[in-house]
């Protein structure tokens, strides 16, 4: 199952998932499907601008986790 986000977080606001205050991003895929995502995927696109761009989010045939990547 995949799920198609446009996600634009900036640095500050991101900082609280960062340091582990926040643990879950809640998101809309693009068909408005609402999403609460473990925010420790989104790490390691943290820029100093924060996280901006379109992601591909797959899970499993369970709703597990499987990744997350970012679309260029």
């Amino acid at each position: 199952m995949q799920f198609k986000l446009n996600i634009n977080i900036s640095y500050d606001d991101f900082l609280p998932y960062y340091q582990g205050v926040s643990e879950s991003v809640l998101t809309n895929d693009i068909h408005g499907r609402q999403l609460q995502i473990h925010a420790k995927y989104f790490k390691p696109f943290l820029t100093p601008v924060g996280i901006k761009g379109q992601f591909i989010l797959e899970l499993d045939e369970e709703g597990k986790y499987k990744s997350l990547i970012k679309l260029e």
